[in-house]
């Protein structure tokens, strides 16, 4: 590895320490002969596809001012960023300031729902065709296709999928279409943020296309990302309607529910579960 980094960016490599994190590969902290530091992705699967994940930071780089790590090299196999500084620990300074940089995100728009590619979460397969309606690709391209992958992988019953359909169905209940689309990053959850005392210092691992800002939202409160100081400034820019916690919020949680069922079954099917019997299905 350390040949192909300095191979890449012609600078030789000083040291190499592993780094947690990510769902695809191995991740180090490179320390380069020139004074800076990277991280770097390495994936020896049979399809290695980080240059995916270089394609999506890439594009919230140009696309918005929302903190990411430059790409210095992209590849399927390795990928390789410069080094942000922070902990995902949020004074509640920094969850302000998270909350500015989302609503900026989200001002972000595009004609239609998706993306101009597909993207990846946490690995695994995000289809993103363009789709003129919001509940039609949060139908289909969301809870459905992530439901039959996870059937596929035998993770989730047959029988759950069945009630997630009839629920899918019927969608049009509780949710309705937005203004418009918004850029997501897509993963916004605890490890995938960093700060520096009362500043957001970078997001990583994004999971890019453009849908509601809800889902998003949403995600945060899943694993407690934030709390009340991130949602009390971002209704300041961008009011969120009633109904978001009482019903919406777990209703787009079933998503990245899902995901984790694909990942790693186990307790996520009762999740599922519970969360589409709340609704009565």
């Amino acid at each position: 590895m350390r040949d192909e980094v300095a191979a890449a960016l012609g600078v030789a490599v000083v040291d190499v320490a592993p780094l947690s994190g990510g769902c695809i590969g191995q991740v180090y902290r490179v320390r380069l002969a020139n004074g800076e530091t990277a991280v770097v992705k390495v994936d020896d699967s049979a399809h290695p596809q980080l240059d995916i994940e270089g394609y999506m930071l890439r594009y919230l780089a140009e696309h918005s001012a929302l903190p990411v790590p430059q790409v210095w090299h992209s590849d399927p196999r390795l990928l390789i960023m410069s080094f942000l500084p922070g902990s995902s620990r949020f004074s509640t300074a920094a969850q302000a300031h998270a909350a500015d940089l989302l609503a900026a995100l989200h001002a972000i728009t595009a004609p239609a729902f998706g993306l101009e590619r597909d993207t990846l979460i946490g690995g695994l397969h995000q289809p993103n065709p363009w789709t003129d309606s919001w509940l039609t690709f949060f139908r289909e391209r969301r809870l459905l296709y992530m439901g039959r992958e996870g059937v596929r992988s035998g993770r989730l019953p047959a029988a759950v999928l069945a009630r997630l359909e009839k629920f899918c169905g019927q969608l049009e209940r509780w949710l309705a279409e937005p203004e418009r689309p918004s850029l997501l990053h897509g993963d916004v959850w605890t490890t995938n943020v960093l700060a520096v005392g009362e500043r957001i210092t970078g997001f990583v691992d994004p999971a890019i296309y453009y849908g509601h800002p809800e889902i998003e939202l949403a995600f945060t409160t899943l694993f407690g990302t934030f709390d009340r100081a991130f949602f009390a400034r971002y209704q300041e820019l961008r009011p969120i309607p009633p109904g978001f916690f009482e019903e919406r919020r777990d209703i787009y949680n079933l998503y990245p529910l899902l995901v984790h069922v694909r990942l790693f079954g186990g307790s996520y099917v009762q999740s599922v579960v519970n969360s589409l019997r709340r609704f009565g299905f």
